[in-house]
């Protein structure tokens, strides 16, 4: 984690699913993640260009980006399909 400079958030809350991907189990509103379009019960698979294997991994990919800097996610929702999202990482106040 970065020790200067502001830190991104996705304002989601997020598990560790049990297979690889991090579990959304609460999305804050309004928020970063909500305006993504991601909601409860997605699964995080990938963040920009890291894999997300568990919720540590996604804590870790949120902290390396920029606020204010576009990122893919790849998504599962929970009826099993999947898509593609841009997120714009807000700023930890």
């Amino acid at each position: 984690m970065r020790d200067s400079g502001p830190r991104a958030t996705l304002g989601v809350e997020a598990v560790d699913y049990g297979s690889p991907g991090a579990l959304v189990v609460g999305v804050h509103t309004p928020g970063p993640g909500y305006r993504a379009g991601l909601a409860r019960g997605d699964v995080l698979l990938q963040f920009g260009g890291a894999r997300v294997d568990t919720a540590a991994d996604l804590a870790r990919a949120v902290a390396r980006a920029r606020p204010g800097s576009e990122v893919l996610l790849t998504v599962r929702h929970s009826g099993g399909g999947f898509q593609q999202l841009t997120v714009v990482p807000g700023v930890v106040t």
